[in-house]
């Protein structure tokens, strides 16, 4: 069986071709190498028993050509940036997920595809859902309005009575609610997913991923996330800096088992037309991260809490995974082993601190990160 993995250059593509291949799939991959997460091309990482095609998911002559006699797809590739790149996330994202479909639909006997699973995000749920201490109604906010968080107001509060509220688990039957361009391109391919598979008989499923750690997650990417931010700026001899208040509940998941949660997907026929989050399974603060991370390295600094805040970031995001669990998967790997694994990797990297400062540097140019007027911790 040969299967096609888009982006399987990157972090989570590549850990789901080594599986696919220990597990005996034929496999090929199409990426652009965007110069943003490979600026040294073609990682060496990649391996040579899997065929390799240099090309962009959202043109028709590249997927065409990639497509061509696969029997499965994992839809990984996709543009994450926290730049206001609006128009770019559809085109990639969405766009390029009904381009699979435009082409199977047309000629299946070309394109023989029994099942693509596709890459969607925990920000399909947007701020999720919140509980209200007060009278223990459930809503489910909108993004925070930016003069809230200029004033360093960082928590929900009840709506209705205007009390103190809870976050609780997100799930995926209740929790569609995307409020960035990004989560909404996501969202959104979900949509072409579940109904376009269904109508034409193609069965699909969707990975609502959290925040996946672990080697190989671009340094050179601001979106590569916490552990790229907080490991540079150590290794830099600077503290890391947590947005808010540091006390964000985060739920972050090994690149590992996120591959064995794609296979076992792709492989398990009940998971057919369903959107899956795939999660840690435990809630670690900001600045607890910022402390497994300073104790990992060994490093005598503390992290700092100067109420910057980055505009798109939710204020709590962990998931509820009984439905992978029911698949029988199970996050394997802790957060504690998470960082030190990436950390091992990041050992083996030359040149990262160039990386740290431009993408803050940028970021702030653009007014993706700001300070608020009087932060409350």
């Amino acid at each position: 069986m040969k299967v096609l993995v888009t982006g399987g250059a990157g972090f989570i593509g590549s850990h789901t071709v080594d599986l696919l291949l220990e597990k005996g799939y034929a496999v090929r991959i199409l990426d652009n190498l965007q110069p943003r997460v490979h600026p040294r091309g073609k990682p060496d990482y990649v391996p040579a028993e899997a065929e390799f095609v240099l090309g962009d998911v959202s043109n028709r002559a590249d997927l065409q050509r990639a497509l061509q006699g696969v029997d499965f797809v994992f839809h990984l590739a996709a543009y994450q940036d926290y730049l206001p790149d609006f128009s770019t996330f559809i085109h990639t994202n969405t766009e390029s997920s009904a381009l699979l479909f435009e082409l199977i639909v047309a000629d299946p006997k070309r394109f023989p595809v029994q099942k693509i699973v596709f890459a969607a995000s925990q920000a399909v749920s947007g701020e999720g859902k919140y509980r209200c201490i007060e009278e223990n109604t459930v809503f489910y906010p909108g993004p925070r309005p930016l003069e809230q968080l200029r004033r360093g107001e960082w928590d929900f509060r009840c709506p209705t009575c205007g009390g103190a509220a809870e976050p609780m688990l997100i799930d995926e039957a209740t929790c569609n609610n995307p409020h960035t361009a990004y989560g909404i391109s996501k969202y959104a391919i979900e949509l072409l997913a579940f109904n376009l598979g269904r109508r034409y008989g193609i069965a699909t499923a969707a990975m609502r991923y959290t925040y996946v750690q672990g080697p190989r997650n671009s340094f050179y990417n601001a979106y590569s996330g916490i552990a790229r931010r907080f490991a540079l700026r150590i290794r830099a001899g600077l503290p890391p800096v947590c947005y808010e208040d540091g006390q964000q509940l985060r739920d972050y998941v090994n690149v590992r088992d996120v591959a064995r949660a794609n296979l076992l997907v792709l492989e398990s026929p009940q998971a057919n037309g369903m959107a899956y989050n795939v999660g840690g399974g435990r809630a670690v603060t900001v600045r607890e991260f910022a402390q497994i991370m300073l104790k990992a390295t060994g490093s005598a600094l503390e992290s700092q809490v100067p109420g910057e805040f980055r505009i798109g970031d939710t204020r709590h995001t962990v998931s509820d995974i009984s439905r992978m669990r029911a698949l029988g998967w199970e996050p394997t790997i802790s957060v504690e082993q998470n960082v030190r694994e990436y950390l091992d990797w990041l050992d083996t990297q030359t040149g990262t601190d160039e990386y740290l400062f431009e993408a803050e540097r940028i970021m702030k140019e653009q007014q993706v990160v700001q300070k608020a007027v009087a932060s409350k911790q």
